[in-house]
């Protein structure tokens, strides 16, 4: 069943979304080499506790972090560790809060000092995708335009979509229907309609999209080993085109 947000709700998850893109503004100016992501998520679920809020990844289906720290071919889920981040990797990082019963949700990939032309790319294709398909949550519209779009922007860049992994809707529970697939034909599948809110996040990697997980039963790398950018947005569709909640 697709749940229609009221107003209300939409501000709450507002508050939600804006909490999240906080930690994750302050998790990526301290993302650095030398920095492991244990100290990283450390600092998120300190953050937690200042705003007064619960980190939603943290035991949801046994997950033990509050943060999803993913590693150049690492594409999502993958666990802080203590490592240090080397010059030139690529870090996404997947974060969420609940507040007042509602979840925020969103992540980006940020580098670890100067990159690669390859990640640079990357990471600019799977943003620019991720903001193509955004544009596309608009009522009367389908999700298939929304996947379409991002599809077609990761693929014009010469990268791939992942396609084991999906967006999906939010709203009391972390993951609502609709799913929203990153790839798809364009006039297919569900009306969008004013009052959804979805969690849209374009997986994206260099080389094939098959993807595998690790046996910690969490981490997806990608099978070819090349690396892998994530960005997500929380997005509201109302009847002025798309609000994206998970911004500062």
């Amino acid at each position: 069943m697709i749940k229609i947000k009221t107003p209300t709700e939409i501000d709450k998850m507002r508050e939600a979304n804006r909490m999240v893109a906080r930690v994750l503004e302050t998790i990526a100016g301290e993302t650095a080499p030398g920095v492991t992501t244990t100290a990283l998520d450390e600092k998120a679920e300190a953050m937690c506790r200042e705003f007064g809020v619960k980190p939603a990844f943290k035991g949801y289906g046994g997950f033990p972090y509050a943060l999803c720290c993913s590693v150049n071919e690492q594409v999502v889920h993958g666990f802080p560790n203590g490592t240090p981040l080397n010059e030139g990797d690529i870090l996404s990082v997947d974060f969420g809060v609940i507040y007042d019963g509602f979840y925020g949700d969103a992540a980006l990939t940020v580098p670890v000092g100067p990159v690669s032309d390859e990640a640079t790319r990357l990471m600019e294709a799977t943003k620019a995708s991720l903001l193509a398909g955004i544009d596309k949550m608009r009522p009367g519209n389908r999700l298939g335009d929304v996947s379409h779009a991002v599809q077609k922007v990761a693929e014009a860049a010469g990268f791939s979509v992942v396609r084991q992994f999906v967006g999906h809707g939010i709203g009391r529970a972390l993951h609502e229907e609709p799913q929203l697939p990153n790839y798809g034909a364009p006039g297919r599948g569900l009306e969008l309609k004013a009052g959804m809110v979805i969690a849209i996040e374009p997986m994206v990697n260099a080389g094939g999209f098959e993807v595998r997980v690790l046996d910690d039963g969490w981490t997806a790398v990608t099978v070819d080993g090349r690396l892998s950018a994530h960005f997500e947005h929380t997005v509201a569709i109302t009847n002025n085109g798309p609000l994206i909640l998970s911004l500062p």
